[in-house]
């Protein structure tokens, strides 16, 4: 490892390189732990899954082998099965399942340029082959960093992890859920008039409600708000605290937080629409209130980078719907669509455009949807195609080429919960397999392209900080955060915004959309605004 090392190094010293492996996930960890970083790879695995996404065979084995039984006309053997990522979200449906995951595959040299050969040439013969090879090297950038981002870490304090727990549950017990999540279950078991309810039960929660003559689908913290009854208040605020402790409480603590540092393996990618995953550790679900442990080393800080109305701002970008688009030149996309056409309200201006987004049809969406699509009939028209085309059974795609999967059966009677920003919007719940479809198909467009921009950003930002002692160190849909010492804080700023200001650029030309960016320079990631 040390002879190939050195013999890396000094390929990459002498010019451009763009390094030829059969999976980065396999080659690239134990060459980042010899101290080796590369500033470009083509993976084949990661390739040939966008290749065969693109021409509709989704789930067809990926790895080495495989590629080289096509081109040899011999049985495909299959891969592995994959070691399942954690998911990104919180009940957020099929449109966040994860994807097949990279397999190991080793192969001689000359399968490799074979592999890398036949690849060249079905992205020449794709339609929209610059989007597509753009495509291909954002993702095989990412794939870099997700092993960088592995190896570094994200600082975190033990103790504060320790002190902060202590004030939300009280001290741990040896047997039995700690103290604050005792109190709050006996206060819930009264106000329903019972005893022996686990609040955890989603079932035993249901029919305790029903039992009070009050019908719900479900205990999600959206539908339960809207109900009057005693027994809500405690209920969820024993939701969040139980999530706390199950996912990030003493436990976990122990098993990844190592020198002082949470170590996470990212899988770009890992799921459908192109967003990141991970194995292990739930990184991208941390509370807010655990990030109060995120604290940067003395003498360095966080410069945490969160795009704001990424998905509107993509809508106008791919549809090229100009009032939409001047809409969202403004810092406030919502607010300047409402001036433009809601008569100055926000809220329902936004209902409107996340009603398009998401598939909504009923209740306050419908009148707001009505002036959105007399108003921004080109934008409203691109997501209602890509309903259309996925109802229809169709292919679908982002804006550079990742193709929507097929339908299946984890998508019937499939209905996505609402983003945290939609407030009060509901979405429809159940139907039919060809509507649940196009309502996924519907928000993949936009979100795929979403996560291409995000992926964009993080290339550029990569390249951008070469030669500081700045660390990507952690990454969340479209948020990004980078440890920095306090003096390089400044130029890390300006590289963030010029970066996101290039992703724009390279996806979507001389657009108007504007993509800004809400950057914090912070000692604690939980002071990020």
């Amino acid at each position: 490892m040390a002879d190939l090392a050195a013999a890396i190094r000094s390929r990459e010293a002498s010019g451009q390189v763009r390094w030829l492996w059969s999976a980065t996930s396999e080659v690239y960890p134990p060459l980042v732990r010899a101290g080796v970083r590369v500033r470009r790879c083509h993976d084949l695995e990661l390739t040939e899954a966008l290749l065969l996404g693109y021409a509709g065979w989704w789930g067809a084995p990926r790895a080495l082998p495989a590629v080289i039984a096509r081109l040899d006309g011999r049985p495909v053997p299959p891969d592995p099965p994959p070691r399942q990522p954690d998911p990104p979200g919180h009940s957020q449906g099929s449109l966040f399942d994860a994807g097949p995951a990279p397999s190991k595959a080793t192969g001689a040299l000359a399968d490799v340029v074979r592999a890398y050969a036949d690849q060249h040439a079905r992205l020449a013969a794709i339609e929209q082959p610059g989007r597509f090879r753009l495509l291909v090297a954002a993702e095989n950038a990412g794939a870099l960093l997700g092993v960088e981002m592995g190896h570094a870490g994200l600082p975190w304090r033990a103790d504060l992890h320790d002190t902060l727990l202590r004030e939300l549950l009280g001290p741990p017990q040896p047997v039995g859920p700690p103290r604050r999540l005792a109190e709050l279950t006996a206060q819930i078991n009264t106000a329903f008039g019972v005893r022996g309810l686990h609040p955890d039960s989603p079932a035993e929660v249901v029919r305790a409600f029903a039992r009070a003559g009050i019908e719900i689908p479900n205990t999600r913290a959206w539908v339960l708000r809207k109900i009057e009854h005693p027994a809500v208040q405690p209920l969820l605020e024993y939701k969040e605290l139980y999530r706390i402790w199950t996912a990030h409480g003493w436990s976990w603590r122990d098993a990844w937080i190592v020198g002082g540092r949470f170590r996470p393996e990212f899988v770009p990618g890992g799921v459908v629409s192109g967003r990141w995953a991970t194995r292990g550790g739930g990184a991208l679900q941390v509370p807010k209130v655990v990030r109060r442990a995120v604290v940067a080393d003395d003498g360095w800080r966080f410069v945490v980078a969160d795009a704001g109305q990424l998905e509107p701002r993509v809508l106008a970008a791919v549809s090229g719907d100009t009032r939409l688009a001047a809409a969202a030149k403004a810092g406030d996309l919502y607010a300047a669509l409402a001036a433009d056409s809601f008569d100055g309200d926000r809220a329902k201006a936004k209902v409107a455009l996340l009603g398009a987004m998401y598939g909504q049809t009923g209740g306050a969406a419908i009148p707001a949807l009505a002036v959105l699509r007399q108003h921004y009939p080109t934008a409203f028209e691109y997501v209602e195609t890509a309903a259309r085309t996925g109802e229809a059974g169709g292919l679908v795609r982002s804006w550079l080429g990742r193709t929507c999967p097929p339908a299946s059966s984890a998508w019937r009677d499939a209905g996505l919960d609402p983003p945290e920003e939609a407030g009060t919007a509901e979405l429809p719940q159940g139907g039919a397999t060809g509507r649940a479809r196009g309502r996924f198909t519907r928000n993949f467009v936009i979100q795929a392209t979403a996560a291409e921009w995000a992926l964009v950003l993080l290339a550029s930002l990569r390249t951008a900080l070469e030669g500081t002692k700045a660390e990507l160190v952690f990454f969340v849909h479209d948020e990004v955060v980078v440890h920095c010492p306090e003096d390089e804080a400044p130029t890390v700023v300006a590289a963030v915004q010029q970066s996101a200001a290039e992703a724009g650029r390279l996806l979507f030309g001389a657009t108007e959309v504007r993509f800004p960016l809400d950057v914090s320079v912070v000692q604690c990631y939980a002071d990020a605004k």
